[in-house]
């Protein structure tokens, strides 16, 4: 007798199949960019909203949307698994040391090699772009790649949850250190910048956000999560495809109108460099604390997975002036993924019996 079979709505298909190629996707959403462009240079406008006779309430896409994407991790954070923590703190310290003692390594390395470069500014643009990058707090989406292999992903929901709520301080204070690595003009620019997460933009746009989503957890019933979930999940997943091409529009569309291949070279190789020495910091990190794997996964994805969604809105709020910013942006944004599933595979527990492994979603 044949056993009916359940087909899935085309909108479960989509995010299904976005979920397990999300590395192809976001490739494709930079293609869009390049020859779509039009819809995400709209998006990345400041458009204004009546209200009322006399009063407009002035609307930008890029931080609504990264709004939506920290409201989803928040309420996906499991808090019961934290209470481990406080038992074993010495992976979770030095993950938020590190966080902020690798920017400060870094980028002076950086802006020391390029200065031997000729660019006229000495390549302050570069640095700031990447000083934007390595202050976010850890990417919310470290906690998706623990899962996948056989990381802590309490110390991993610790780190990005500790590193989110402490941003409104950590990022001014990390940017202010490397301000004087830069040239006048920018340096003025990433004091600006600096103020704005100091005076909003970490707290409104990043803290806030993804403290509402955990409350919402702590509040909502069980069936109640579960619907919330199957609804936020999903709208966030595509969410954050959109702020993708919406920030890939910016910065992309400004470099073919005005192709600069020196540049984007530069911007990849900067991104290369800034990712392999935080990846490498927290691999050898791991291992002189004496951590267990699982734990120095985690670690290592918390020292190389920054919130570049983040950044890419600063720099879009802040510096709108200077799309080709965004360029490093972009580019460490898939390098950090690409070493992000090194780094799993490098840990994923083999086993040599006849059952097919669990999978961790």
């Amino acid at each position: 007798m044949s056993t009916p079979t359940t087909t899935q709505p085309p909108a479960d298909r989509a995010t299904n199949w976005l979920r397990r190629r999300l590395g192809r996707a976001i490739v494709l959403s930079y293609a869009a960019a390049v020859f779509l462009p039009g819809p995400g240079l709209w998006l990345r406008r400041t458009h204004t909203l009546p209200v009322g006779a006399a009063f407009h309430l002035p609307l930008s896409a890029a931080p609504l949307l990264l709004a939506l994407v920290l409201f989803s991790a928040g309420l996906q954070v499991p808090v019961h698994a934290l209470g481990g923590l406080l038992r074993r703190p010495i992976a979770l310290l030095a993950g938020l040391a590190l966080h902020v003692t690798i920017p400060l390594l870094a980028i002076p390395v950086v802006a020391f090699l390029l200065r031997r470069t000729p660019d006229s500014d000495g390549g302050s643009g570069l640095v700031t772009a990447m000083i934007l990058i390595v202050a976010m707090p850890v990417a919310a989406g470290a906690t998706v790649w623990t899962g996948k292999g056989d990381g802590d992903q309490p110390t991993m929901v610790g780190l990005v949850l500790a590193s989110t709520l402490l941003s409104p301080l950590t990022i001014p204070l990390v940017i202010s250190a490397l301000v004087p690595l830069l040239s006048d003009g920018y340096a003025d620019k990433l004091t600006r910048a600096a103020h704005a997460s100091h005076g909003g933009f970490a707290l409104l746009g990043v803290v806030l956000p993804c403290a509402a989503g955990i409350l919402c957890r702590l509040a909502l019933p069980a069936p109640w999560l579960s619907r919330t979930l199957g609804v936020v999940v999903p709208v966030a997943l595509w969410g954050s495809l959109v702020l993708t091409y919406t920030n890939a529009s910016g910065a992309l569309g400004s470099f073919l109108a005005q192709p600069r291949p020196l540049l984007l070279a530069a911007a990849l190789a900067v991104a290369t460099l800034v990712c392999l020495l935080s990846f490498t910091v927290g691999r050898c990190a791991g291992r002189l604390l004496g951590l267990d794997a699982p734990a120095a996964s985690s670690l290592t994805l918390a020292c190389g997975m920054n919130n570049s969604s983040a950044s890419a809105v600063l720099i879009t709020t802040t510096l709108p002036d200077k799309p080709h910013l965004l360029l490093p942006v972009l580019a460490y944004g898939l390098l950090q993924k690409s070493a992000a599933g090194r780094v799993v595979r490098g840990r994923r527990p083999r086993t040599h019996c006849s059952h097919p492994p669990a999978h961790s979603s």
